[in-house]
């Protein structure tokens, strides 16, 4: 018998069709479950601050699976899984260091290394690979997937916000576990507000940031910045006639800022930027052996010269030099100090705070036991920290400096205001009340407009407490601000970029960085026409001041320290002098040009004008400046003298000065190291290596 389609077709539709096999359907099912229970086990190993995606595994698994192990292959589940995948997907198309971390308050103890969150854990080996189900039930799964996904799609948005409320709880909960694994921070500096003239301390201020921005190992979480240091823009001074203006005015400056930061930039291998590049800062970081004066009564005594420049030929360096008198231990008055320190976010840099700290403690070595220290610091808000205390508890002092810590913003002028009440608390009439600022200059909170800080703090001097400055760091260095602040408040300027410099400024030099001995020192030079064809004055842009304003005592002007030196240097051009740069003019009178024959034999005449401590009218000294102060040659001029002319020739250089003509670095170490002279601390020697380094460094 034979069949044709027809009756094939008929027999088959007359057979029962056999129900499904559920046992099959279940063993299939037992085993995807299985493999859902061992990725859940794996995961759970990883879950304690565990990165996004391992967390979105492990809730996968939460939804698809209940304790009791049996599955639930609900609508809803499935729906979640088919979002869960969509959210891996994106994720794993992004580097795991690309992923976005939430930022933690300054104010708080950074995260230490061991509780950052890994893939896997160190020490455990990288699982391997599970085998995967049988192809039955693998078939069985894509079954019953594809028969739900339209289901699913429904559900999809109900699904999408359950997803994210569930990951928001994980968040929540794996952040209250770190917080609570993490250990302890320091003791904290007990901060306290003070009232203007008032000693009694209220309630904690700023308590959060004595433990700010703690580096954890030695060498990480620093604070790092570049390209933002500031300094005021100038130009150099340029050439005057002396038959036009024969009169130049200008206050001294025995800051020493500029010198430190050009030799930090030079020793990191890179020329600084010009405006940098203080020439008077660069000469008088140097100490010369000026005459010095027999009493406090009449504090220096000017040293003048003229002799050949080493730049040009044809022209003439008028050296100009004063050195402040020497305090003995027994007139040195006693001391109201206020330690006004920043404690900011940006502090937090090894050649910062921790520099600063070890700086002030060897300031605190030199004084007597008698004078007294206070201590204010300030971040986003100020406090005080340590009450006038006196110095015979230096252990006291040195405590409450060690244990301050940086973090937080910048709220400098809320805390130059404090220090100026802290110190008019305590002010001693007799003795020197002085706020020391010790920052990086990087203001950003409350008062930060330089010209609102200047005004405050030229008030705040009538009152007889002074402003000296001592800048910290690069990067972020606002030098601009510091030297307007230390200019206005009657006090003087210092970069520390180590403890050398530290101990140089604090130690070596401190009678004459805290005791002045004359205020409002300015110079002026009034040129002799039969003699001088033109001039220009080396440095002290920032310090210049109108004629007018040397006779006038309400004119602020730079203070001088005990001991201080005290140089500057014009280049003149001699009439007749084929080195002149300025022609006579065509149509001037005859009588205009030729001046007057009396006193023929002065180069210029030299007045100082100066007030005492205690005073407020000011007082002049006088000198003339004659053939009798000249050198013929270069090399009979005293060495003190031939090496500032060095020093002033390499400022130059580095400014990229057009008055300098074929002279280079070359001609500044053959002078130098003719005319280093006495070098006890190795100050000149140093110079010279820097000229070396300027040499071969590379240009920012």
């Amino acid at each position: 018998m034979t069949f044709n389609d027809d009756d094939l077709k008929k027999a088959f539709r007359q057979q029962e069709i056999p129900p499904p096999d559920t046992n099959r359907r279940e063993e299939a099912i037992r085993k995807a479950t299985e493999l859902f229970m061992q990725k859940k086990g794996m995961a759970e190993k990883k879950r304690q601050g565990s990165s996004f995606i391992v967390r979105l595994m492990g809730k996968i698994l939460e939804l698809v699976t209940p304790s009791t192990g049996e599955p639930i292959m609900t609508t809803r589940r499935l729906a979640t899984i088919g979002i869960a995948v969509l959210a891996l997907g994106f994720a794993l198309s992004t580097p795991l260091f690309m992923r976005p971390h939430k930022a933690t308050d300054l104010a708080t103890e950074p995260t230490a290394p061991e509780q950052v969150a890994t893939l896997t854990t160190p020490g455990e080996p990288t699982p391997t690979a599970e085998p995967g189900p049988p192809a039955a039930a693998q078939n069985e799964i894509q079954k019953l997937e594809e028969a739900m996904s339209r289901s699913a799609d429904k559900r999809r948005p109900l699904a999408e916000a359950k997803g994210k409320e569930l990951f928001a709880r994980e968040d929540r909960v794996a952040e209250a576990e770190v917080a609570a694994s993490a250990p302890a921070p320091p003791p904290a500096v007990a901060f306290k507000s003070l009232a203007p003239k008032k000693m009694r301390p209220g309630r904690p201020l700023m308590a959060d940031h004595a433990t700010l921005g703690q580096a954890g190992e030695e060498g990480t979480g620093y604070y790092r910045d570049s390209g933002r240091d500031v300094f005021e823009k100038t130009t150099p001074n340029p050439v005057k006639l002396a038959t036009e203006e024969p009169v130049s005015t200008f206050s001294i400056d025995v800051d020493t800022a500029s010198y430190a930061f050009v030799r930090r930039q030079l020793n990191n291998g890179v020329l600084p930027q010009k405006n940098a590049v203080r020439i008077e800062e660069l000469i008088n970081y140097f100490d010369y052996d000026y005459a010095v004066p027999r009493d406090r009564s009449k504090p220096f005594a000017p040293t003048v010269a003229v002799y050949p420049s080493p730049w040009n030929k044809g022209t003439k360096l008028l050296h100009i030099g004063i050195k402040g008198y020497e305090l003995p231990g027994k007139e040195k008055p006693r001391a109201n100090l206020v330690f006004l320190i920043d404690v900011s976010g940006s502090m937090n840099s090894p050649d910062k705070l921790p520099l600063l700290k070890n700086s002030l403690a060897l300031l605190v070595d030199t004084l007597a036991p008698e004078d007294t220290v206070a201590i204010v610091v300030y971040a986003g808000a100020a406090g005080a920290v340590l009450d006038p205390t006196p110095v015979k508890e230096k252990g006291k002092i040195l405590a409450a400096l060690d244990r301050l810590q940086a973090g937080g913003s910048t709220a400098g002028g809320a805390g130059i205001k404090l220090a100026y009440s802290l110190a008019e608390a305590n002010f001693q009439k007799k003795a020197v009340n002085r706020v020391i600022l010790a920052t990086d200059g990087d203001f950003n909170v409350g008062i930060t407009n330089q010209e609102e800080l200047k005004s405050y703090i030229e008030r705040e001097r009538q009152t007889g407490i002074s402003l000296s400055v001592l800048g910290f760091g690069q990067g972020n260095y606002n030098d601009a601000l510091m030297q307007a602040l230390a200019q206005n408040g009657n006090g003087n300027a210092a970069y520390i970029d180590s403890l050398n410099e530290a101990r140089k400024v604090l130690v070596d030099e401190a009678s004459a960085t805290l005791f002045t001995i004359a205020k409002d020192v300015k110079i002026q030079v009034e040129f002799n026409p039969a003699m001088v064809h033109d001039y220009r004055l080396i440095g002290y842009e920032t310090r210049l001041l109108n004629r007018e304003d040397f006779n006038n005592d309400q004119v602020d002007a730079g203070e001088v320290g005990a001991g201080h030196t005290v140089t500057a240097l014009y280049e003149i051009t001699p009439v007749g002098s084929s080195a002149k740069l300025i022609d006579e003019l065509r149509y001037r009178e005859e009588t205009a040009k030729k001046p007057a024959a009396t006193k023929s034999s002065e180069y210029a005449f030299v007045k100082i004008r100066y007030k005492l401590p205690d005073s407020d009218s000011s007082l002049l000294i006088t000198k003339p400046v004659d053939h009798a102060a000249e050198f013929a040659e270069f090399a009979a001029v005293p060495v003190e003298l031939r090496f500032a002319a060095a020093v002033a020739g390499f400022g130059q250089l580095l400014r990229n000065a057009p008055y300098t003509g074929d002279f280079g670095y070359d001609q500044v170490l053959a002078i130098g190291q003719e005319a280093r002279g006495k070098d006890a601390f190795g100050y000149r020697s140093e110079f010279l290596n820097l000229v070396r380094l300027a040499k071969s460094a590379r240009r920012m």
